[in-house]
């Protein structure tokens, strides 16, 4: 398959690509370019830091952002944007925002941009997918969402994952190039809600781990990501979303894997928070990024425009960017009138 491709109709029933550019080389990205390579396909990973590139080219591996993991050899990776040039199809892995800078500075290629960050951008409360469209629209767009953690991929474990795509070959041609007997994308026609549940789970898992850092039980778990279930729902109803996509992986199931787990950097972050420790002091000691922390100002922001009831995703928003204080917080939460559940 060319990179030139014009009709992405004319694609037959066993096309793919063969040529992959990953934007990112962050965890996932990584973790994407090992998968590409495994499928056998040519890889270009893009390093913001050239020593994460050369790292990678040397030694095979990402000491910084996956550290002991054996690397393909066969994977190249490089800090200069513009040797993605020849890839036929772009993964934009690059943090939620930042992926409008990295789309004005990536080459100007007709290849298709699927988006694999998860979140809203901050600054205008949009949809990725609008954020690239407006950047590049000429450019077909897919989203890959659902459960993930990057270690496990990259290692080879199985997962299964939702690939969106309006355009329903293109979508076929993009499940061929990274699907395996261990990474099964399922295909769907629904770009918006792949996005939203995939952005809303992480402010989501963030108050998971606050309830468990503030230790107030499995109960209480239990019954924030349920209620937190809810808020997603409406917010997808607002914005055209489908329901059955987000009780499907790119929804319930990513939300069940990364709400659930301290290997989330969003849950590890709210865990922090509730045992009483401050934004500032655990972002300052990590490199990865917890989009968790600007996705809930984006939701915050929507809830209001949409005029929804989201309480839990406006209680994380206010503790990370208000000051609100914790226990007040969840006081507040627990403090709500009674009434129907639906």
């Amino acid at each position: 398959m060319s990179a030139g491709t014009a009709s992405w109709g004319r694609l037959g029933p066993s096309d793919s690509f063969h040529a992959v550019g990953i934007v990112g080389a962050g965890a996932w990205g990584t973790a994407l370019a090992q998968l590409a390579a495994r499928t056998g396909r040519r890889v270009l990973l893009w390093a913001r830091e050239a020593e994460v590139a050369e790292a990678i080219n040397r030694d095979h591996e990402n000491p910084v952002f996956l550290p002991g993991i054996p690397l393909d050899p066969a994977i190249r990776a490089s800090d200069r944007l513009v040797d993605l040039w020849e890839a036929e199809v772009l993964l934009l892995v690059a943090p939620a925002q930042y992926c409008r800078s990295v789309c004005r500075a990536m080459p100007r290629s007709p290849a298709p941009v699927v988006i694999c960050a998860k979140g809203f951008e901050q600054q205008t409360g949009t949809l990725l997918s609008e954020v690239v469209a407006a950047e590049r629209p000429d450019v077909p767009l897919a989203v890959l969402a659902g459960p993930s953690f990057a270690a496990e991929v990259a290692r080879g474990l199985p997962a299964a994952v939702t690939l969106a795509c309006a355009d329903q070959a293109l979508g076929y041609a993009l499940v061929r190039t990274l699907g395996g007997q261990a990474f099964r994308p399922y295909w769907h026609d629904d770009v918006i809600g792949a996005q939203i549940g995939s952005a809303l789970k992480n402010v989501l898992a963030i108050a998971s781990g606050v309830v468990m850092g503030r230790r107030l039980g499995e109960n209480a778990r239990a019954a924030l990501l349920t209620r937190g279930l809810s808020e997603l729902m409406r917010l997808g109803d607002a914005m055209g979303a489908r329901r059955e996509t987000l009780m499907g992986l790119s929804g319930l199931g990513d939300l069940m894997l990364t709400a659930t787990s301290l290997a989330s950097r969003n849950t590890s972050l709210g865990a922090a928070l509730g045992e009483g420790r401050s934004l500032d002091e655990v972002l300052g000691e990590r490199r990865s990024v917890a989009e968790g922390v600007w996705t809930a100002k984006a939701m915050a922001g929507l809830a209001e425009r949409y005029g929804l009831d989201m309480p839990i995703a406006r209680a994380v928003a206010a503790i990370l960017h208000e000051g609100a204080d914790l226990d007040d917080t969840i006081q507040g939460l627990l403090s709500r009138p009674f009434k129907p559940e639906d």
